[in-house]
This record gives structure tokens, C-alpha cells and sequence, in this order.
């Protein structure tokens, strides 16, 4: 099957490794990979901002650079919530509609794709005896419903998910809103870390959560690495050790 992978402007500026394994990830399970090199932004930006006619342009130009493509892979809840639901609102003609619909229907997360699509379950042992806690960004949880599969994921490479009483609480990016009410995002970010357990690693499949998350750890000297989904599920398939994590 021909899987296109789109990697957003967080993951291409921010989480260029965490793309990077992805790509390593589907080949793993037997997609055969492509990075259509026209890509750009999904829209999202202009869209939450008020800029329909902005992100309508920026909607038409992505359903033409992933026209050839089986399934459409984003390491990102968030952008592919932008193209499963808010893509079919945009549209402004039947035409337009059929299309954009299809696109939706072929585009998935990259742990829903792996889970729902390609039925994965074990991928190694490699995060054995690593204490994982799992964010779930809103939009994957809200949007796409995708809850269990990144948990099964993690638990299919060894890792011991640890209860986290705020692991569904909003992070505060939003991004514009973090821009707009930097104390309020703070004050939210703030939160989860106070309820975050005692873990060897914080992961999400969602780059602007771990960069609202993270900084906050990071200006807090918070000692707790935080790595994308799909960087430690490469990690565990290849064996290597996280924080406390054994060999």
C-alpha cells in the first residue's frame, strides 16, 4: 500500500527525528513510504484564526500533493483532526466536498494507522521496565477519538504505562492561544506537571503539546525527558534504553 507521509510544520521545524521514525515505523510494518515534497502547512493557523479563505487555499493545495497516495500518515493528532473533521467545513462546492471527504476518509494519526489499519500490536521489547507517561493531546482524543491505540503501542514495546490523573487535561498550547494568554497556558501546562508520577519518560503524539509541555519542564529543571510517540516506539523496536529504562 502507498502510505504519503505528512509531517506538519512542528514536526518538519521541531521533530524532524520523530518524522524521520515514523517513516522507519511504517516501513516496519510493510508500507511503502512517500514524502510528497509539495506539502506545506494544513491550515490549521489560519483556520482557528479566522482565516477561512487562507486556509481554503492552503486545503486545496494539500488534497492535490496527496492525491496519489493510499493513506495519508501525520505524526499529529492535531493536523490530522485539521483534515479528518475541519477539511469537510471548508468546502465550498459538491465538487470540492467529494474530495475533500475522500482525502479525510484515507488520512489517519500515526498510532491510529498502525493500530486501526495495519493491526500492529507487538513491535519489540526494547522499553522494557521503562516508565512511560502518555499525554493525550485534545485534539487526537477529542477530534479523532484515539485514546487506546498509543497506549497499546507503548505496552507492545515493553513499556509500563503509568497512571497520570491529568493525562487527558488540556496542555495550554492551543496554539495561537498560547501567543494570545501566555498565563493562562502556563498556569495549565503548570498543572500537569504538578500531577505528573514519577516516570522515565513523557510522551505524545503531538509535537505542540511536548513543546508546551517540555519548555514548562525545562524552565522548572524538571529532570524528565520528553520524546514524541514515535520516537520511542522506534526506540523500542530497536532495543535501546529510555531514562531508567533496562536493556
Amino acid at each position: 500500500m502507498k502510505v504519503a507521509l505528512f509531517v506538519t510544520c512542528l514536526g518538519d521545524q521541531f521533530f524532524a527525528a520523530a518524522c524521520a521514525d515514523a517513516v522507519r515505523l511504517l516501513r516496519r510494518v510493510g508500507a511503502d513510504v512517500s514524502f510528497p515534497t509539495g506539502q506545506t502547512c494544513c491550515g490549521q493557523p489560519a483556520y482557528n484564526s479566522g482565516y477561512r479563505g487562507e486556509a481554503l487555499r492552503m486545503m486545496k493545495h494539500t488534497i492535490d500533493v496527496f492525491s496519489e497516495a493510499d493513506y495519508v500518515v501525520l505524526p499529529s493528532g492535531s493536523c490530522a483532526g485539521m483534515v479528518r473533521v475541519l477539511y469537510p467545513d471548508l468546502a465550498d462546492s459538491e465538487e470540492l466536498s467529494a474530495v475533500t471527504n475522500d482525502l479525510a476518509s484515507r488520512t489517519y494519526e500515526l498510532s491510529q494507522f498502525l493500530v486501526d489499519v495495519m493491526d500492529v500490536g507487538r513491535l519489540g521489547e526494547g522499553l522494557r521496565g521503562c516508565r512511560v507517561a502518555y499525554h493525550h493531546g485534545c485534539h487526537a482524543l477529542r477530534e479523532l477519538g484515539v485514546a487506546d491505540e498509543p497506549v497499546s503501542l507503548l505496552r507492545g514495546v515493553g513499556a509500563e504505562v503509568v497512571e497520570w490523573s491529568a493525562d487527558r487535561e488540556c496542555c495550554g498550547f492551543g496554539g495561537t492561544f498560547a501567543a494570545k494568554l501566555p498565563e493562562v497556558s502556563a498556569a495549565m501546562a503548570d498543572h500537569k506537571l504538578d500531577t505528573l508520577p514519577e516516570v522515565d519518560v513523557v510522551t505524545s503524539a503531538d509535537g505542540g503539546c511536548l513543546l508546551q509541555l517540555g519548555g514548562r519542564a525545562r524552565r522548572r529543571a524538571l529532570p524528565v525527558p520528553f520524546e514524541h510517540l514515535a520516537s520511542l516506539l522506534w526506540q523500542g523496536v530497536q532495543g535501546a534504553a529510555v531514562g531508567g529504562a533496562s536493556e
